[in-house]
C-alpha cells in the first residue's frame, strides 16, 4: 500500500469515526405516530423573513450540512418559504418541513397550500399545520378546514395533520379529539404545570409536540440551559429561531454535543423561574391590535427585556414613545379579554410603566 493509499485509507475511517460519533451524540426525537424522526434542534423560520434571500439560503444550508433536519415555517411569515425553496429546491432529501395556514375558508385554505408548494418548491409538506385557530377544526364543524386537510393528504400533497396555538382549551381539544398527529405550543422552561400537562398528554396520546418561543420570546439568554432542560423531553423538538450565524452557531453545537444539565445550569433556571415565572407577557402578540395604539406585545414586558438584554436600545426616544403610549390606555379591557394566558395586562402594562419612569429617572437597572 502506498503512503497516499493508506492516508486516504486513514482519512476515510477518520471521517467514519467522526459520522458515527455524531450519531451517537445526536438526541434524535420521534414526533409522535407520524414516525417522523428528527433532531432535537429544529430550526424556526419566522427571523429568516428579516434577512436577504443570500443570507437565509446560506444559514439553512449551513443548518442542514451541520446535522438540522426539521424546518418550521409558515405562510403568514411574508417571504420565509420562498427562501426555503432557494436553499433547497430541488434538493429536499433529508429534510422534513412544517407549515401552517392561518386561513378560514376552504378556498384560502387550498389557495395558501398551493402557494406554499409553490414558493417551498416542493411537492408535498411533512406537516401542514392550522396556524392557532380561534376553534379546533374537526370534521363536519361548517368550516369545511378539516375536510381540506384530508383532501390534500388523499391527493399526497401534505403527509400528517398538525395545528398550533397559544390557547390552552383549544389545544387540550385537539389532543382530546384524535384527529392531530402534531401540537405545536409555547412550552419553555418558564413554563408552568398545565403547560407540562399538554406535553404528557400528547406523548400518552403519541402525537408529537412541537415547542415554540422555547427561549420565552427572547427573555431567556442562555440557550444552553434552555437546550439542557428540553433533554428531559424525548417527545418534544423545541424548534429555535435564527437570524444570525453566530446563533445558528450556538445550536450547532449542541447538535453534535448536546449540553447535559448540570448543577450550574439548573441553578440558573431556577433563578430565572423565580425572577420570571408568573404573571410574565409571553410577547405572542394576540392582545392586538390596541384601540389605544398601545405596543402590547413589547410594553408588557419592556422591564423584563431591560434588565436581560442590553438595555440602551430600549431607552431610545422611540422606545420612551412607545412607553409612554401607555398612559393613553382606555381600560377597555379587549386585551385582557384576548390574552390566552389569563393575564391582567392592562396592570401589566401600568406596572411596566412606573418601573419604566423610574428607570429614566436614574434608577439602577
Amino acid at each position: 500500500m502506498t503512503g497516499s493509499a493508506r492516508r486516504s485509507g486513514s482519512r476515510s475511517a477518520e471521517i467514519a469515526d467522526a459520522i458515527s460519533f455524531m450519531e451517537v451524540q445526536m438526541t434524535k426525537v420521534k414526533l409522535g405516530k407520524t414516525q417522523i424522526t428528527v433532531n432535537q434542534n429544529g430550526f424556526g423560520c419566522l427571523p429568516i423573513q428579516r434577512i436577504s434571500k443570500e443570507a437565509a439560503a446560506g444559514l439553512l444550508r449551513k443548518a442542514r450540512e451541520n446535522g438540522i433536519d426539521f424546518f418550521d415555517t409558515a405562510r403568514a411569515y411574508t417571504d420565509s418559504e420562498e427562501k426555503l425553496g432557494e436553499a433547497f429546491g430541488g434538493s429536499w432529501d433529508g429534510i422534513f418541513l412544517a407549515t401552517k395556514t392561518g386561513s378560514k375558508t376552504p378556498e384560502g385554505f387550498r389557495r395558501d397550500l398551493e402557494t406554499s408548494l409553490k414558493n417551498l418548491k416542493r411537492d408535498y409538506i411533512d406537516i401542514y399545520q392550522f396556524h392557532n385557530p380561534e376553534f379546533c377544526p374537526k370534521p363536519g364543524d361548517g368550516s369545511g378546514l378539516y375536510e381540506c386537510m384530508l383532501e390534500a393528504k388523499a391527493q399526497g400533497k401534505i403527509r400528517h395533520i398538525g395545528t398550533t396555538n397559544h390557547r390552552l382549551s383549544v389545544a387540550h381539544e385537539a389532543i382530546d379529539s384524535g384527529l392531530y398527529e402534531t401540537l405545536q405550543f409555547p412550552f419553555s422552561y418558564l413554563s408552568g404545570e398545565k403547560e407540562l400537562e399538554l406535553v404528557k398528554k400528547c406523548e400518552a396520546a403519541d402525537m408529537g409536540f412541537i415547542a415554540m418561543k422555547a427561549l420565552s420570546g427572547g427573555l431567556l439568554g442562555n440557550s444552553e440551559a434552555c437546550s439542557a432542560w428540553f433533554s428531559k423531553f424525548p417527545n418534544v423538538v423545541p424548534i429555535w429561531g435564527i437570524q444570525r450565524e453566530s446563533e445558528l452557531d450556538e445550536f450547532l453545537s449542541y447538535v453534535k454535543n448536546p449540553p447535559a444539565l448540570t448543577e450550574e445550569l439548573q441553578a440558573l433556571i431556577e433563578k430565572d423561574k423565580k425572577e420570571l415565572q408568573g404573571e410574565f407577557c409571553r410577547g405572542c402578540g394576540y392582545c392586538m391590535p390596541c384601540p389605544a395604539g398601545i405596543e402590547i406585545n413589547n410594553c408588557a414586558r419592556m422591564i423584563q427585556l431591560i434588565r436581560r438584554s442590553p438595555s440602551a436600545a430600549h431607552l431610545t426616544p422611540e422606545a420612551q414613545k412607545k412607553m409612554l403610549q401607555i398612559e393613553n390606555c382606555l381600560h377597555c379591557g379587549q386585551c385582557k379579554s384576548k390574552c390566552p394566558y389569563g393575564l391582567d395586562t392592562p396592570a401589566l402594562l401600568q406596572k411596566n410603566l412606573q418601573d419604566y419612569k423610574e428607570i429614566l429617572a436614574g434608577k439602577p437597572i
